[in-house]
């Protein structure tokens, strides 16, 4: 569907996905005056808790999708794969945003990779790897490192090997599954740097500023604002975010992640891979900006229009990770900082558990 529906408060928002993304979106919708229902097959989603109406349901039941759509204005979604015949069924009867485009380039790193490079933004090299002569042949044309990936369902360090010699080659497709694959070029990259873009269904756009992330264990550790970039490098991560979310016709909040290489003394940037979603590297958000990204989200979904993501302070979020989130009682005592709790019942490795925004003073 692709008409401008726009909600009124007291409309129901639909929500594919019942993590902690989905629990953030729905208390922001809650704080707007809309209601949530989400869609899930998991009976213990943490996102439950603070919506209105549930639903328990494999995302291949097209019986319970049909009452869904019928219970609900518009349909959006936390996490990128959802299977893309229930988004294209949804889609038939109700406005589905950000829409089915979005993820069917997402959901496979190869079309992603097509789509961006279409799209005029830099990236990486690339190869499309369906044997190990494939991928033989593309580390020749890569200069011998890569990263090899699964098309499809990647995620946290899963489905990838890393090739830095040739003996990291000797089978790696086997290793991966010898799955459908991409290898993407090895960058020497000062570190990753994302933005935060929104999308409106009347085509503007506003950008929250460039955060500069840590991994541990292929994991986001922390996001830090500012970045610590130059002006003009922050002014290309705005213009390339802008221009995939317009190209997909997009509308809502999308997370762009990009490499940021120093060349001497300048900077330029490579995208890596976009999230047609709310994003972990966007959670500052919620205590350093007016609109959150997931006031930003609900709000482009109901066909409203965009808040500000102007920033009021600068931001430090860190993810609790597993036994992380121990450190509950303490976070309460500082005075610069905020505790989100996500409510998941049990503590596991690597689990993301919730988050912690420090702020403080913007700088300058």
């Amino acid at each position: 569907m692709s008409e401008k529906t726009r909600l009124r408060p007291g409309d129901t928002i639909g929500i594919l996905g019942g993590g902690q993304l989905g629990r953030m979106l729905a208390q922001s919708a809650a704080s707007l005056g809309l209601k949530t229902h989400i869609f899930c097959p998991d009976p213990a989603s943490p996102a439950f808790d603070v919506s209105d109406t549930f639903t328990v349901a494999p995302y291949e039941d097209t019986d319970a999708l049909d009452l869904f759509a019928g219970a609900v204005s518009v349909v959006t979604y936390e996490f990128e794969n959802v299977p893309g015949p229930t988004a294209a069924h949804l889609d038939a009867r109700v406005p589905v945003r950000p829409g089915v485009r979005a993820l069917e380039v997402s959901q496979d790193r190869l079309s992603e990779k097509q789509f961006l490079s279409s799209a005029g933004v830099a990236i990486a090299g690339f190869a499309d790897i369906n044997s190990q002569a494939d991928l033989d042949a593309a580390l020749e044309r890569l200069g011998g490192k890569g990263v090899l990936k699964t098309r499809r369902f990647g995620y946290d360090g899963k489905g990838q090997q890393m090739i830095r010699a040739a003996g990291d080659a000797e089978g790696a497709f086997d290793k991966l599954g010898a799955v459908p694959a991409v290898l993407e070029q090895l960058i020497a990259f000062d570190c990753e740097v994302s933005v935060i873009v929104a999308r409106d269904v009347d085509g503007r756009t506003a950008c929250y500023d460039l955060a500069r992330n840590h991994h541990e264990n292929h994991i986001l550790k922390t996001s830090t604002v500012p970045a610590g970039v130059s002006e003009s490098t922050a002014s290309a991560a705005r213009a390339m975010a802008e221009q995939i979310v317009t190209g997909l016709d997009y509308v809502g909040v999308m997370g762009v992640e990009m490499f940021l290489v120093r060349d001497g003394d300048g900077e330029r940037l490579l995208v890596n891979e976009i999230a047609p979603r709310v994003h972990n590297s966007g959670h500052w958000t919620q205590d350093a900006c007016l609109c959150s990204q997931f006031d930003q989200h609900i709000r482009a979904v109901a066909g409203w229009p965009l808040g500000s993501a102007e920033r009021h302070s600068d931001a430090v979020m860190e993810n609790l990770i597993g036994e992380d989130t121990n450190c509950w009682e303490r976070v309460l005592n500082e005075a610069n900082a905020r505790l989100h709790l996500y409510g998941k019942a049990e503590i596991r490795s690597g689990r993301k558990m919730g988050h912690v925004n420090r702020i403080s003073p913007k700088a300058g």
